[in-house]
Parts: structure tokens; sequence; C-alpha cells
């Protein structure tokens, strides 16, 4: 039985990773499962001092049920 499960995405705005970041909380009810953690970070790839390239990384951890469930 899987109990928790921890998922990485890659997005190119910030608004794109609120935007996952909801529909992994809106989908949590409906699919049956609680939203532990959700949170997303800031990366810049960076050549001689100036900004190349950038992403933000969504990490969500999933919930599925507990070790001792009644």
């Amino acid at each position: 039985m899987k109990l928790e499960q921890t998922i990485k995405f890659k997005a190119f705005s910030e608004e794109e990773a609120k935007e996952l970041l909801e529909k992994y909380r809106t989908k949590a009810c409906e699919e049956g499962y609680q939203l532990k953690k959700g949170s997303y970070e800031y990366k810049a790839k960076k050549a001689k001092g100036e900004v190349v390239e950038e992403a933000w990384i969504v990490s969500i951890t999933q919930i599925f049920g507990s070790l001792w469930e009644a």
C-alpha cells in the first residue's frame, strides 16, 4: 500500500508553478489523497554573471494513507 509520495515538476514561470500547486490541491479531494506539502523554488542558470535560463521547481507531497489506519 502506497502511503506517501513526493513529485517534482519543472515550471517555466512562477504563474505556472502556482497553477500546478492549485491543480493538485483541487485534485486531492477528488482523488482521495491529502496534500501534505506543496511548494516551489526558483532556480537560475547563470553564465558570466547573467541569467541565461530560469525555472521553478514545484514539489508536491501526497499522503494516501497512514501506517496505522483504523
